[in-house]
């Protein structure tokens, strides 16, 4: 493998391994996924911060650490902004990054839909083996044609309890509060899922007799009518995302090994629970 002595890989070349491994084509047409803010050309990358939401406490972080690079599963700049001021939490982080030379780089959905992106490494977290793509379809990327999908369905290597499950990926996830329908009486083995805001693939988990559908979201009303039909298992967005970190400092660190990388000490999960 080639190596990269500290300090001699650019950001552009980082950005173009994220792209690679996830390319912007698989990214939902409503989302903007990759650089967010920053100019790349031929500016060296001194490090890189990887987190899952930007905010204030993490491009400060950033800053403290000598790292001029963040890469962020979700994008600080989901809608256009009309002016930057200091008026909003984005407006602010805007600014902020720029005062500083800080680049930062999404990779979000693009990253949900990708082989081995986000679903899958919920999976491996649990375990699941032979593990298929719950709505795989064709992306064109240059050239070639590539295989993305919204959610993951998988086994368990043998049939858990839904009680030892739940608990199981509660532990695993380190989930403060899992929410769930009524326990399922019989063995979860078949499990589907999708970090996130999944919801939407909860129809689709049941057509394909999944046992059990862990989401990070999902709305009132979507528990009732599933009483032993399927284990539904809310993790918490922020929660069922959290190694996605892992898979950025796979990628970066297997261009670059000499880069200093870090995950941010910052938990940025928004919503806390009074337990």
């Amino acid at each position: 493998m080639h190596r990269h002595t500290r300090y001699s890989v650019k950001i552009k070349e980082i950005i173009c391994a994220l792209e690679r491994f996830a390319p912007l084509p698989l990214q939902e047409s409503y989302d903007n996924a990759g650089l967010q803010v920053g100019l790349t050309a031929e500016q060296e990358a001194s490090g890189a911060l990887l987190c899952l939401d930007v905010t204030e406490e993490v491009i400060r972080e950033a800053v403290d650490l000598g790292c001029n690079l963040i890469v962020s599963h979700h994008p600080l700049l989901f809608r256009p902004l009309k002016r930057v001021t200091d008026g909003t939490q984005v407006e602010r982080c805007v600014r902020l990054a720029i005062q500083n030379d800080v680049a930062i780089y999404a990779a979000h959905t693009n990253l949900d839909n990708a082989e081995d992106g986000v679903n899958y490494r919920i999976a491996e977290k649990l375990g699941l083996v032979d593990v298929q793509m719950m709505q795989p379809h064709s992306v064109r990327v240059g050239e070639r044609q590539v295989v993305a999908g919204s959610g993951l369905i998988g086994y368990l290597p043998g049939p858990e309890d839904s009680l030892a499950f739940l608990q199981r990926v509660k532990d695993v996830f380190r989930i403060e509060s899992l929410q769930h329908n009524e326990l399922l009486q019989r063995p979860v083995e078949t499990v589907a899922l999708c970090g996130g805001a999944g919801a939407f693939l909860l129809d689709e988990a049941i057509r394909l007799e999944a046992d059990a559908f862990l989401t990070g979201e999902m709305s009132y009303h979507q528990f009732f009518g599933h009483e032993q039909e399927i284990q539904l298992a809310v993790m918490g967005h922020y929660q069922s995302e959290q190694y996605t970190k892992e898979i950025f400092y796979q990628i970066i660190s297997d261009l670059a090994p000499d880069l200093p990388l870090f995950t941010t000490n910052v938990d940025t999960n928004p919503i806390h629970y009074l337990i």
